[in-house]
């Protein structure tokens, strides 16, 4: 039985709300009623659309503290309220740390955690002074809980935004909530290009104990639940949403015990 969410008249702030994981969450929101922002730095073709109703959305580089001023500003001018925020936006290519610019370091930073604290903070001068307080969700990753080689400067972003989350969350308690849903191996769209194919995705996905990577659907479950009013006890915390995590190295013995036992057990005495 699906869990339905009533968000009629809240307004939910996704950023990099416009593809992917972020269009998903933002999918999700409008299907439960609430009046949704999405930001990105390009306008999309057409915004998320769900539930009949659609996106607002608002061009917005959130690297650049002036303009979250502008975005917050114009949310509280449109809706006069801001209920959630959902910071998505992030990302980072392929890239061996040796090899980087320290350039491409402090912007893979910047985007990763600075500006989730930069968005954080200027909602939270809304949510404080509005009936109800406010709830703040942290798109982590799984790359911020274990090695990324090839994405260290991610890794270590992702890793300061669990942290980040729950420092503010100690902080704006009992006003506004924080809490990070750290995020698997995830099919959000682009994966074919990510993973290296349909195939290769397949096999990743079978390397995952549900046996599959995670769908926006998944992550945008955990975003409505920690914005709801039966969450209003969790703050500080980490929801991972990862099927179980990436298969452990040790999980191949235990399958070759298995086969073994199962040969032993059909062989003739």
């Amino acid at each position: 039985m699906a869990i339905s969410y009533d968000y009629d008249g809240r307004t939910v702030l996704v950023t990099g709300g416009t593809k992917g994981i972020g269009a998903g969450i933002a999918s999700a929101f409008l299907s439960a009623g609430a009046d949704v922002v999405v930001c990105a730095r390009r306008e999309p073709e057409r915004p998320p659309a769900a539930g009949g109703r659609t996106a607002w959305f608002v061009r917005a580089d959130v690297r650049d503290p002036h303009q979250v001023d502008g975005l917050i500003d114009a949310v509280a001018e449109r809706h006069g309220r801001l209920d959630v925020v959902v910071n998505n936006a992030g990302g980072s290519p392929y890239v061996p740390a040796a090899d980087a610019s320290p350039g491409f370091h402090t912007k893979v930073i910047e985007l990763n955690l600075t500006a989730p604290l930069h968005v954080a903070q200027r909602a939270h001068r809304l949510m404080r002074e509005q009936e109800g307080g406010g709830a703040i969700v942290m798109i982590g990753s799984v790359s911020g809980v274990r090695p990324s080689p090839g994405t260290a400067a991610y890794g270590a972003a992702k890793a300061g935004l669990r942290h980040l989350a729950a420092c503010l969350a100690a902080e704006w308690a009992p006003r506004v909530r924080v809490n990070t849903v750290v995020v698997g191996l995830a099919d959000s769209g682009a994966a074919d290009e990510h993973y290296g194919g349909a195939r290769t995705l397949a096999e990743v996905g079978a390397t995952v104990p549900a046996g599959r990577l995670a769908t926006p659907a998944d992550v945008a479950a955990a975003c409505l639940f920690l914005g709801t009013p039966e969450a209003s006890y969790i703050t500080g915390s980490t929801l991972t949403v990862d099927g179980g995590g990436e298969r452990p190295a040790w999980s191949h013995l235990v399958a070759e015990g298995a086969a073994r036992e199962a040969a032993r057990s059909t062989s003739p005495p």
